[in-house]
């Protein structure tokens, strides 16, 4: 009954700017922490951000400075505005329960940067 769609992914130029949704329900959302994930194509799924539920963010070295995480915990959904695009960003990106949950996987949203 827990679901997490992802939604926002598309083509972009390097230098470009998309922003993710996760939009959830069957979970207590406002009760807990949320990240963003990515697998890029051959490696493994790594954590790009996650938010607390009190608002404390927190980035990978690679995104930081680019990357913002933010919730609307009224509306069930995290974002993550992505700007100043590069190659090494491409990847399907998924968000999760931060720790992740196996279960709640889903089918995440592919985001792919040109050069």
């Amino acid at each position: 009954q827990v679901q997490l769609v992802e939604s926002g992914g598309g083509l972009v130029q390097a230098g470009g700017s998309l922003r993710l949704s996760c939009a959830t329900s069957g979970i207590t959302f406002s009760i807990y922490a949320m990240g963003w994930y990515r697998q890029p194509p051959g490696k493994q799924r790594e954590l790009v951000a996650r938010i607390r539920n009190g608002g404390v963010t927190n980035y990978a070295d690679s995104v930081k400075g680019r990357f913002t995480i933010s919730r609307d915990n009224a509306k069930n959904t995290v974002y993550l505005q992505m700007n100043s695009l590069k190659p090494e960003d491409t990847a399907v990106y998924y968000c999760n329960t931060y720790p992740y949950k196996y279960e709640y996987w889903g089918q995440g949203t592919q985001v792919t940067v040109s050069s």
